[in-house]
């Protein structure tokens, strides 16, 4: 039997009414990441959220399968590309932001305090004028703006924790919440790499969960759980509240911190990171080929305990 935590899976969220989008979840097994599709059903335009731009660390070796099936699921449905948008620089997989503008015209984006995670990351890899932000996106979205999918509204949440600059995108019903949360039976994303703050994590989520209780919240990741062998990424406001084991109702601000602080002080780097940021900052796109047209990437070495 095929093993769904190792398989493509894709699912539809319909609309639920006047105003709430149709949205489809893309899984990517090789590192658990959600892919998203935010569609106004009337219009038939759409968001493409947090796409992958798939990247075998072990052999250096870049490939576009995963963009592809998103591009297939829009041809599929008749949709057209009207936003490529990121919530944060990802730290686990590498955006197709850029390949994605390329292939459909469409303007990308990410939040607006992506320079200052660029210049922790400028230092670390000592590479000063590597990352430009400001050049490599269209749009930086600050912290409350509006901005429409077709006819549908959408806001931008600022969600810093994760990271410094994390942003989550709000659509009629729907939350794309990113590496905040995880599903209820998980709990909550980490908040130790640099730039991140449990404290921040903390705050964010209780924004999130101020959303009305029937918003759909759709998470960054999913690597099944105790109780379950299959990924999934889509709980109301209402389900975290009763059921999230790090957040739920009740739950003590510092009792979560302690937690997740110990629980991060286990966890060892995600396996692309080095090589991940280095793109994500440039929007999804590697350094400039050197003089025997290569790419090559930066690895820092002795930086992380």
């Amino acid at each position: 039997m095929t093993d769904p935590l190792k398989s493509r899976v894709v699912r539809h969220s319909p609309s639920t009414g006047e105003g709430s989008p149709d949205v489809w979840g893309l899984y990517e097994p090789d590192t658990g990441s959600i892919q998203y599709i935010c569609a106004d059903p009337k219009t038939r335009q759409a968001a493409l959220i947090d796409v992958v731009w798939n990247f075998d660390h072990r052999n250096g070796k870049f490939s576009t399968e995963s963009m592809d099936q998103v591009l297939d699921l829009v041809r599929d449905n008749d949709l057209k590309v009207q936003w490529v948008l990121d919530t944060h620089p990802h730290a686990d997989h590498v955006m197709a932001s850029a390949h994605l503008k390329e292939r459909t015209g469409a303007p990308n984006a990410i939040g607006a305090l992506v320079p200052e995670i660029a210049k922790i990351w400028a230092d670390i890899y000592n590479l000063p004028d590597a990352f430009e932000p400001s050049r490599d996106f269209d749009h930086l979205f600050e912290e409350g703006e509006t901005f429409k999918i077709g006819e549908l509204d959408a806001r931008v949440m600022l969600s810093p924790g994760h990271t410094l600059g994390s942003i989550s995108y709000v659509c009629g019903d729907a939350a794309f919440v990113h590496d905040t949360l995880m599903q209820p039976d998980i709990g909550t994303s980490r908040s130790d790499f640099p730039g991140g703050q449990t404290h921040e994590l903390w705050d964010s989520i209780q924004d999130i969960l101020a959303l009305p209780e029937n918003t759909r919240l759709y998470v960054g990741h999913d690597y099944g759980g105790p109780e379950r062998d299959e990924p999934m990424w889509e709980a109301t406001v209402a389900e975290h509240k009763a059921k999230n084991r790090h957040v739920k109702d009740g739950t003590a601000r510092e009792d979560f911190i302690q937690r997740r602080q110990e629980r991060d002080a286990t966890l060892p780097l995600p396996h692309r990171i080095i090589e991940a940021l280095q793109v994500n900052l440039r929007g999804g796109r590697l350094p400039p080929a050197e003089n025997d047209g290569n790419h090559y990437l930066k690895y820092p070495v002795n930086r992380f305990d």
